[in-house]
């Protein structure tokens, strides 16, 4: 365990490293909206802070190395948990103040895509049409772990791939291509 001003100097010593990671690692950070760059400075130090109180030099690591990848996991995940939530909070916002005059363009819409969706499904086959069932299951937000799990136990990086693969598709069909463009 390290003593508070031996903590404090390897904090201070590696503090650029924060800057590097968000620089590397978070792209359009001009077009994020949720967060300012001085927020994200401060979750990563948060990650540097658990790096220094974690950190071994027993291990082998370098501690640099150590303290990018924590730092880079404590942003990603404040990056994750702030979509999800900002994402939950404008499913509850829609609903609660859409008209009911206007519920039913909304249910038409919804229908449209789906209906859409199945028509390019039908036309494909294989990992492209488990990737158009998955793109449908995170729009309803469950998540690559979860999806897996829902489609026969598979990794989630596996379920990146099928959708990867799906979207590819999905841009090469014209009904997809045309509802997108009238919305």
């Amino acid at each position: 365990m390290r003593d508070n001003c031996e903590r404090n100097l390897m904090i201070e010593k590696n503090m650029g490293l924060v800057g590097k990671v968000i620089k590397d690692n978070v792209h359009g950070i001009h077009n994020i909206g949720l967060f300012t760059y001085d927020d994200l400075f401060q979750i990563g130090c948060i990650g540097l802070c658990n790096a220094v109180d974690s950190y071994s030099a027993d291990s082998g690591r370098c501690f640099s190395t150590y303290a990018y990848i924590l730092i880079r996991n404590e942003i990603y995940g404040a990056l994750k948990h702030a979509t999800l939530r900002h994402k939950h909070e404008t499913l509850i916002d829609i609903g609660e103040f859409i008209p009911d005059a206007m519920a039913e363009p909304v249910n038409i819409l919804a229908g449209t895509v789906i209906h859409t969706l199945e028509a390019a499904k039908l036309k494909s086959n294989g990992v492209t049409a488990k990737g158009i069932d998955a793109i449908h299951l995170l729009a309803q937000g469950y998540t690559h772990r979860e999806i897996g799990e829902r489609m026969g136990g598979v990794s989630a990086n596996n379920v990146s791939a099928w959708v990867a693969k799906a979207r590819k598709y999905l841009r090469s069909e014209e009904s997809v291509m045309a509802l997108r463009d009238a919305v």
